[in-house]
């Protein structure tokens, strides 16, 4: 009985010593500053973001202007537009895919050591979450691919920039036409610009909106988002 006292104590010691190490000062310190440096890195993705965003806002109301202020301009100037546009999406989602990446250490932070410590709960510090934080340390990984980060960019941004620039193209068909719109036949027509035939300008036209939509639903559908709509107890909030 003596032995088996003497064999369990060295455990019982090594887990009361382990669970007061969580809470030791030094290391709440190193976790907090590690926490503050995601913090400062994630925001410095997040300014990044804007300033793709604002490109494609930016060049998009320039050629929408251009292409209103003067009859001449031909319409397939939106066709840059939508070019320029796919370029800064293509580029902020890969922005976004590293700012996803270091989101989701932050997340990780915060739901298993903030989360706790409020709570003073030791329990919930158990699980893997210390080895897959290390383990991404060492070797940082995307955490979505490339398709899911273009969606979900054009669901909460682009997608309304494609919708205004297509809206933008067909009134301006409308507007400058050559001839008299008086059916979808004359519209198709109008679509032709110099050696450009009208079905490469209608193919343009529908892809895009087709990829766009399509994509958007896609990658909506197959994720979630960041922040749900309506949070557990959100009327407590209403201070």
């Amino acid at each position: 009985m003596a032995t088996q006292n003497t064999a369990v104590a060295p455990k019982e010691e090594r887990t009361v010593s382990f669970q007061r190490s969580i809470y030791d000062p030094g290391y709440v310190n190193a976790m907090s500053h590690f926490y503050r440096g995601e913090m400062g890195r994630i925001m410095v993705w997040r300014q990044r973001l804007d300033v793709t965003t604002n490109w494609a806002i930016t060049s998009t109301t320039a050629i929408i202007t251009i292409a209103f202020t003067t009859r001449e301009v031909p319409h397939i100037i939106f066709f840059f537009n939508l070019a320029i546009v796919w370029v800064l999406l293509w580029i902020e989602a890969r922005r976004y895919r590293f700012y996803d990446a270091f989101r989701a250490r932050l997340r990780m932070l915060e739901a298993h050591f903030l989360v706790p410590m409020v709570m003073e709960n030791r329990e919930m510090l158990q699980g893997e979450w210390k080895k897959l934080v290390c383990e991404d340390l060492i070797l940082p990984c995307f955490k979505i691919s490339k398709l899911e980060a273009v969606g979900r960019r054009l669901k909460r941004n682009y997608v309304f920039i494609f919708i205004l620039i297509l809206l933008a193209w067909i009134t301006k068909i409308f507007l400058h036409a050559p001839m008299a719109m008086d059916g979808p036949l004359a519209f198709y027509h109008a679509l032709r610009v110099g050696h450009i035939p009208s079905w490469a300008v209608a193919f343009i036209l529908v892809g895009t909106f087709v990829s766009v939509i399509g994509i958007t639903i896609y990658v909506g559908q197959k994720t979630s988002a960041e922040i749900s709509e309506f949070g557990t107890h959100r009327s407590l909030w209403r201070i």
